[in-house]
């Protein structure tokens, strides 16, 4: 008796096993969910849906955005990381919402760590040190000796602090061991750069190449580990300061209790796209590179960037409450 208890418990863990196999190759049934941390028309949300476009056709089902700005990518994420782990949502959001925020946030209503994990990478892009054309540094190395020999004269704008555009250049300050004044915007400081205003700015490559390339602001520095093909005369950062190479991407992620099997899928249909000739063209016409890695090698960049960019946030104590 005891045996064909047993068997027949056997039977049907077999069974629920087969069972949640299915469910998972099953997977997707019905319309996912792309939550984008920024509003309509930004980079975000513009290769949110291009991604999606491609994973709706791959996957067979709708593949919606769902715009949530707010706090800096806080409040997509959070919804994200409250969301019913059944691989129909997924987090559309910057990489600074993972390897910035939870330094200069003291307290975050999730836990980027334990509640929320990569699925996949979508883009990238460095950015440039640029300056407006009067400015008598034609090098980033004559910026350093110009800064060394007047400390806290130069100024260097930044989208506010906290963000990317501040904290590469205080990388750079910390390593070159000059002073600069920062001056944090709310919004774009561009006009004022090329009015003269402020002397510096950390600019994405997708905005900074036409100002380049039209003559109305200077390339000084790319932050990339290599130089850029539109700017291919502006040496990298780090090869004035070795080892300073920094750049700013766009990933996906899901709630942590997600099936394996779902993310694994996931990542292979975004993986797929950015090897797509089609949609390698139409990210590259953006200024910007496809980037499809997998979920381990996403983590890696995860936390190589945290470690840089929490590292720089303690040692200048830089918070955002």
């Amino acid at each position: 008796m005891r045996s064909k208890i047993k068997l027949l418990g056997g039977l049907v863990l077999g069974l629920a096993c087969s069972l949640a196999g299915a469910q998972n190759t099953d997977w997707p049934t019905k319309p996912i969910r792309i939550v984008v941390g920024f509003a309509a028309g930004t980079p975000p949300d513009i290769f949110a849906r291009m991604y999606g476009d491609y994973a709706s056709k791959k996957l067979g089902v709708p593949v919606l955005v769902d715009n949530k700005p707010g706090a800096a990518g806080n409040l997509s994420t959070d919804i994200v990381a409250k969301a019913p782990a059944d691989g129909y949502t997924f987090l559309y959001n910057l990489s600074t919402a993972f390897t910035i925020n939870p330094f200069i946030y003291s307290k975050l209503p999730f836990d980027p760590e334990k509640d929320l994990v990569p699925v996949a990478t979508t883009m990238r892009q460095g950015l440039v040190l640029i300056t407006n054309p009067n400015f008598p540094s034609k090098t980033i190395r004559d910026l350093v000796a110009a800064a060394k020999v007047k400390p806290g004269v130069y100024s260097h704008a930044s989208y506010g602090a906290g963000s990317p555009s501040h904290l590469i250049v205080e990388w750079l300050k910390e390593e070159a061991k000059i002073d600069m004044l920062h001056v944090p915007y709310r919004a774009s400081p561009v006009a004022d750069l090329l009015g003269g205003q402020v002397d510096t700015l950390m600019e994405p490559i997708a905005t900074a190449s036409p100002l380049i390339a039209s003559g109305r602001a200077k390339a000084l520095a790319y932050s990339d580990t290599t130089r850029h093909p539109s700017i291919p005369d502006v040496p990298t950062l780090s090869e004035v300061v070795p080892g300073l190479s920094v750049s700013s991407w766009h990933g996906i992620w899901a709630a942590s209790a997600t099936p394996a099997a779902v993310l694994t899928r996931f990542n292979s249909v975004m993986v797929e796209a950015a090897n797509d000739p089609e949609m390698q063209k139409r990210i590259r016409a953006l200024n910007v590179e496809p980037l499809g890695v997998s979920r381990a090698e996403m983590a890696s960049m995860v936390r190589r960037d945290a470690e840089i960019f929490g590292r720089i946030v303690k040692a200048k104590n830089i918070t955002l409450d």
